[in-house]
């Protein structure tokens, strides 16, 4: 007699639920947290530092005992420190310290525009003035002007004068930008790079002092005043 297939029902995904008292595998983390903590912190011991606790080693059942203790997380903030390092927080209030963080350095990171513009080297007044102004321009708006003289064929023969006029091009922005990188010849360019001039705060103009006055100015005294 053939024995039938005993069917319990379908299994849940993920495994086996823990037993009250284990520990969550690594596998039963949530992989959107960034930090292990509490129970899926899986060293044996980790180093405790903060301002609410007393900096040290201690094993792992003890820096969970703490964490309860204050009723708040342990979190694994370095993993790779040997034993782990982690701090007592809320966990959540601590996400969004991070965040908070990673977004103020996110502002005041400058991007950084190079503008580019190109000459021939034997580039006229009108073009070179045309192409001056919108350099000016650039510096202005607080952008990075690198201009490239682009010999053709056996134009190479006339890098002197693409170097002149690089250098001319510099000197008439002296103003608006500073010179990043002098002219350098890379295959058939020759390049500078112009980085803009910050603009200068206005000096404080001194209050005037009071003037002192002269012994000649005070006032005199009546010698000749009659006492009552």
């Amino acid at each position: 007699m053939e024995k039938k297939p005993q069917f319990n029902g379908p299994r849940r995904p993920g495994g086996s639920r823990p037993r009250p008292g284990q520990r969550p595998r690594p596998g039963d983390r949530n992989s959107k947290d960034p930090y292990a903590t509490n129970e899926h912190i899986r060293a044996r011991e980790v180093r405790l530092v903060g301002d609410n606790v007393e900096q040290g080693v201690y094993p792992i059942d003890k820096a969970l005992r703490i964490a309860r203790e204050q009723e708040l997380d342990l979190i694994e903030i370095s993993p790779t420190a040997d034993p782990p390092v982690c701090r007592i927080l809320d966990y959540q209030k601590f996400l969004y310290q991070q965040k908070k963080r990673q977004k103020e350095q996110k502002q005041k990171a400058t991007k950084v525009v190079v503008k580019e513009i190109r000459f021939g080297p034997q580039t006229d007044d009108h073009d070179y003035n045309f192409k001056l102004k919108h350099a000016k321009g650039f510096l202005s708006e607080g952008s990075k002007v690198k201009a490239y003289v682009f010999f053709r064929g056996r134009s190479i023969l006339f890098k002197e004068q693409g170097e002149i006029l690089l250098l001319r091009f510099a000197n008439d922005l002296e103003e608006y930008g500073k010179v990043e990188m002098m002219p350098v010849l890379e295959g058939k360019r020759m390049t500078i790079m112009l980085s803009p001039v910050k603009a200068q705060a206005p000096k404080k103009e001194k209050a005037p002092r009071p003037e002192k006055k002269e012994d000649g100015d005070k006032p005199a005294t009546d010698n000749n005043s009659t006492r009552e």
